[in-house]
């Protein structure tokens, strides 16, 4: 009912910057909360960072002042800016939408299948 699809990873050497997107379509009613998770090899999926309605935005610590959530234009995208990118940042970002169905009264997470940025020299 619900696709949610990331674009925008790759290879990028330390210090440098990578833009994320994600779009959510099918029966949406309502999009309130868009984000980001990701997950390093070896390690569980962290939160990243969220964005709630239009214009409050959680990150975790580590990417404070380096991360930058918005919502696009169209209500059903959302986009990671990344700069000062570290070795550390090298995981699978996945994308979040919680989402109200049309005509469903309750919301539901819907997940991409995740975008690989590698940050290597």
């Amino acid at each position: 009912q619900v696709q949610v699809v990331e674009s925008g990873g790759g290879l990028v050497q330390p210090g440098g910057s990578l833009r994320l997107s994600c779009a959510a379509s099918g029966n949406i009613a309502y999009i309130n909360v868009m984000g980001w998770y990701r997950q390093a090899p070896g390690k569980e999926r962290e939160h990243v960072g969220t964005i709630i309605g239009g214009d409050r935005t959680h990150y975790v610590e580590s990417v404070k002042g380096r991360f930058t959530v918005s919502r696009g234009a169209a209500k059903n995208t959302v986009y990671l800016e990344m700069n000062s990118l570290e070795v550390e940042d090298t995981a699978v970002y996945y994308c979040y939408a919680d989402v109200m169905l049309l005509l469903v009264s309750e919301w539901s997470r819907y997940w991409g299948n995740g975008t690989l940025v590698t940050v290597s020299l």
